[in-house]
């Protein structure tokens, strides 16, 4: 039995170190090219982004409608300031009021590094590449000046015409069905009447690149996910993610595709065809900020049909995900719980809607959580105690059969003795460890959902703890966190060989260390817990005590 709960501990240790490597996985940075050269890079290698438009080349043609100079058309909604420019119609900038960068401004999910049309969301490619360099460069007709909306949907229309037979109209629905962090493009081009095969970009740089590049140190927890592609078919469950350093092997994606896109831990920039045949073309790419160099993804999307393409271009809000399309769902990466992370989440933002603070939230929550599992860690310590009761004859069973060895055939009577001695005395070895290992589940999901969930992105708690989604920078609650699983170590019944005992006590230890860089929502809400079973062994052992339930005979 020692040497089963010795085991149940470690592997504990292990797999949460495991769920740490396998599903929120550092991405490896993708490699920097020796040398740059002045021709476009290849799609399958990182570059740093251009510092000036492309120019077109040779005689250009005469402009029948478009607009003799470059403007900018802004169209602001609850959450969303959005700006257009006319030069190749093109999205410059989508600012996410209710989030906020490191530097405390709206969080533009459009790299403001990005100087070249071509490198924005909506710019084109078509067969002919110089005609699409000449129409990323052109001066387009708007339909409007700035405007801004509160609620309703807004719609602007981009025009080029040229005397060489050439067309474009772009029309662009922000916000469609009230949905606002949605951006409708319908897009036509014509060459002497003819349509052309139009890929739309859906633009490079997005997400936290402010918030800091991802730790590589199995020892430092990483609190952040680098962009990284992504997209789910028809034929798959599942969504794929590929890192950055994954994309020059899988650079082209191609069949019925229900969204495709980039995504990072808290955001979404994605195209969603709807089941529609699409080629999707990725590229990582490396872009100069002011916290140094930073990997994003540049993403291509060609979507059979004429039909219009959907974007999602926000936050990963549970609710606003299933409205677009349910399945954008599973870009919220919880791993093999999610079926209980989900829930987990829906249960702490309704709790938060009356609590009004996460911080709280999360401790009311893991009340509830505890008090649901009462139960069966009563259970394992009321078994606990009545094996360490036994654990004298218990030794002195095995002592009597030490010298046989596992072969010998009298050795199976020790093991008849031992099984007929835990029925008289009413202890069951795998009682104490079963409903223990019940629980980890439970704590999994939980780990999942608060290291992923947007919610607690910015979300201060009190004092000196302004993101839960970050570390403690006074470590303060990883170490009380520490101290507190040491003092429920030391209250749990002694078991096994000194030696045990004394690795056992490591353990608090070595779980303070991997804490100290962990989100501190997920950190409070193992320091609750450890506070809960505190006192729910001191309530046992009082039991115990007292007699009840009753003493092994």
């Amino acid at each position: 039995m020692e040497r089963r709960v010795l085991l149940a501990v470690v592997l504990s240790f292990v797999v949460l170190f495991g769920y740490q490597a396998l599903f929120v996985k550092p991405n490896p940075k993708p490699p920097v090219p020796a040398a740059t050269t002045s021709t476009a890079p290849a799609a399958t290698a990182p570059v740093e982004a251009p510092s000036a438009p492309p120019v077109p080349t040779g005689p250009m043609p005469e402009v029948l409608a478009g607009e003799s100079a470059e403007r900018r058309i802004v169209i602001e909604t609850s959450r969303v300031k959005a700006t257009f420019s006319n030069r190749g119609a093109i999205l410059e900038s989508w600012q996410l009021k209710d989030y906020l960068d490191s530097n405390g401004r709206p969080m533009d999910l459009v790299a403001p590094a990005l100087t070249t049309p071509d490198r924005h969301p909506l710019s084109l490619t078509v067969g002919d590449a110089a005609l699409g360099t000449r129409l990323n460069a052109a001066l387009y007709q708007a339909s409007s000046g700035d405007q801004k909306v509160d609620t309703r949907t807004a719609s602007l229309q981009f025009t080029y015409r040229d005397a060489s037979g050439v067309s474009v109209v772009k029309t662009i629905d922000v916000q469609p069905e009230g949905q606002p962090f949605l951006l409708r493009v319908k897009t036509e081009v014509l060459v002497d009447g003819q349509p052309q095969r139009v890929t739309v970009h859906g633009g490079a740089g997005f997400g936290d690149i402010e918030r800091g590049v991802q730790s590589t140190s199995w020892l430092v927890p990483a609190t952040y996910q680098p962009p990284q592609a992504i997209l789910q078919r028809v034929d798959t469950s599942d969504a794929i993610r590929i890192p950055a350093a994954g994309i020059p092997s899988q650079s082209v994606q191609e069949g019925l595709t229900r969204y495709a896109g980039v995504d990072d831990q808290y955001f979404l920039a994605a195209a969603l065809p709807g089941g529609r045949n699409a080629r999707v073309t990725y590229q990582p790419l490396t872009i100069k900020t002011s916290g140094g160099d930073r990997h994003i993804v540049d993403y291509r999307i060609r979507v059979a049909g004429d039909g219009p393409l959907t974007f999602f271009l926000g936050p990963k809000e549970f609710d606003l995900l299933q409205r677009a399309d349910p399945e954008l769902t599973r870009t919220i990466h919880l791993g093999i719980f999610g079926f209980l992370a989900t829930p987990l989440l829906k249960a702490l933002k309704w709790i938060n809607e009356y609590v009004g603070n996460f911080g709280w939230s999360i401790i009311l929550l893991t009340v509830m959580i505890n008090l649901v599992l009462f139960p069966l860690r009563h259970k394992s310590a009321v078994s606990m105690r009545r094996m360490q009761q036994i654990q004298p004859q218990v030794k002195a069973i095995q002592d009597r059969y030490a010298k046989l060895k596992m072969t010998d055939p009298a050795k199976q009577k020790m093991n008849q003795e031992l099984m007929e001695l835990y029925k008289a005395k009413g202890a069951n070895p795998a009682s104490g460890c079963l409903p223990m290992l019940l629980t980890f589940p439970v704590l999994f999901a939980f780990y999942a959902f608060l290291s992923q969930a947007i919610e607690l992105r910015g979300a201060p708690w009190v004092g000196w703890i302004h993101d839960l989604s970050v570390h403690d920078p006074y470590y303060v609650t990883p170490i009380l966190m520490g101290a507190s699983q040491f003092w429920q170590t030391k209250m749990m019944p002694p078991t096994g060989d000194p030696a045990q005992q004394r690795m056992m006590m490591f353990m608090p230890l070595m779980f303070m260390v991997f804490f100290l860089w962990a989100p501190s929502g997920l950190v409070l809400y193992w320091l609750i817990s450890n506070l809960w079973t505190i006192g729910q062994q001191y309530f046992t052992n009082r039991l115990l005590a007292n007699g009840q339930p009753a003493k092994a005979r």
